[in-house]
């Protein structure tokens, strides 16, 4: 497998692993995100300032409004924190070569 294909493979196995605990298998649970997210994403959690962060993840991704993420729903937390970690990393690059 390639690198990227890897990361992909490890992004699903992650989510279903977590998704997993209830039994379930194909979704999160607020409870399950909340594990996964101060599991696996510590620091993101670490930068914010609300305790109630994950409650509002799971508002602003639970597009059907069924109090549960499915991957599809669970993705864009992942590019939304991808994406901002890109403009850090380009910030970084930025500085390193002044």
């Amino acid at each position: 497998m390639t690198e990227l294909e890897s990361c992909m493979e490890s992004l699903i196995k992650t989510f279903h692993r977590y998704a997993d605990e209830d039994g379930d298998g194909k979704t999160l649970s607020k409870k399950e995100l909340k594990k996964l997210v101060e599991t696996e994403l510590p620091t993101f959690l670490k930068t914010q300032n609300n305790p109630k962060t994950v409650d509002c993840i799971m508002k602003d991704l639970d597009q059907n409004k069924d109090d549960k993420l499915d991957f599809e729903e669970f993705l864009p937390l992942i590019v939304g924190l991808s994406m901002a970690c890109e403009k850090c990393y380009m910030l970084f690059q930025k500085k390193g070569k002044k």
